[in-house]
């Protein structure tokens, strides 16, 4: 059946500022760029891996109504999508401390769990992420 895990999608508010931040604060890299006129498909991927990327998908059409967008971007906004990415780092704190001089506002410092060391923040349009240093 299936062999791998290829796209995963959030949605943000101004695909622009999305750049601006998963590119330029957290270090990721441009996918895809492309104008498919009805919207912009826009992915990014952790550095040297390719097959695994996030589409950053502005609410819209062809998928969904402007009133139906509406409600999706008001949700978006409070953090109620149910959008989460949960990035691994080898050094949890030192990741915190590079992209808190970034300016990324964290919104759980890194702690111990059980399974290693982790911590959490929002994008600029309310989505939940994490990353984690596993357990050795």
């Amino acid at each position: 059946m299936f062999n791998a895990i290829t796209h995963s999608q959030i949605y943000v508010l101004d695909q622009d500022e999305a750049l601006d931040f998963y590119v330029g604060k957290l270090g990721l890299e441009v996918n895809s760029d492309i104008d498919l006129g009805v919207m912009r498909w826009l992915t990014v991927n952790v550095p040297g891996c390719p097959e695994r990327q996030i589409l950053l998908e502005k609410p819209g059409g062809p998928m969904m109504s402007e009133e139906t967008a509406q409600q999706v971007r008001e949700l978006v906004t409070k953090g109620a999508t149910g959008g989460t990415l949960i990035f691994s780092t080898d050094d949890c704190r030192k990741t915190y401390e590079t992209l808190l001089a970034r300016g990324v506002e964290f919104t759980e410092e890194p702690t111990d769990r059980p399974y290693g060391i982790d911590c959490a923040f929002r994008d600029p349009f309310g989505n939940h992420i994490r990353f984690t240093q596993p357990k050795a």
